[in-house]
């Protein structure tokens, strides 16, 4: 029942983004799976492989660049409009809150607690999408390379 409930809020965002960002009509769905694929890679290796927070991040963010730029294939469309909203279930609204708040209370050790959290998160899904890049260059390249002159 966990898995359902994930996949369909993060589904559910992602699409509402979607629609706040402007994104065709016809990329919705793609979006919305492309989300909810990257935050269940996230949720899974966190809560039951017992990974770190960087460490699913960025496999999470990995899962979103790889699907994205599939997607960009199929629709004919740019990678970033399925990366930027698929983004939203994984970005660390949730730490960077508690950091502000924690350093309104003067809770000084709490808040860099949270920010630490914040920039391991906001890193590695940097990282990840850099990543994606590297792959999806070697692949062009090596089709090339390959291709019949």
């Amino acid at each position: 029942m966990n898995f359902i409930v994930n996949f369909l809020f993060s589904m559910f965002s992602t699409i509402a983004f979607s629609v706040i960002t402007n994104i065709p009509r016809r990329a919705f769905l793609a979006c919305g799976f492309t989300g909810a694929a990257g935050w269940m890679t996230f949720w899974i290796l966190h809560t039951y492989f017992h990974q770190n927070i960087g460490i699913s991040n960025f496999s999470g963010a990995l899962m979103i660049g790889l699907i994205s730029i599939f997607f960009s294939r199929i629709r004919h469309m740019p990678v970033i409009v399925f990366n930027v909203p698929s983004l939203v279930p994984l970005v660390p609204g949730g730490p960077a809150y508690m950091a502000v708040r924690h350093m309104m209370n003067q809770q000084f050790t709490e808040s860099m607690e949270a920010v630490v959290t914040v920039l391991v998160t906001s890193g590695a899904i940097a990282i990840g999408f850099m990543f994606t890049n590297l792959i999806e260059r070697a692949l062009k390249r090596t089709r090339t390379n390959f291709q019949i002159k």
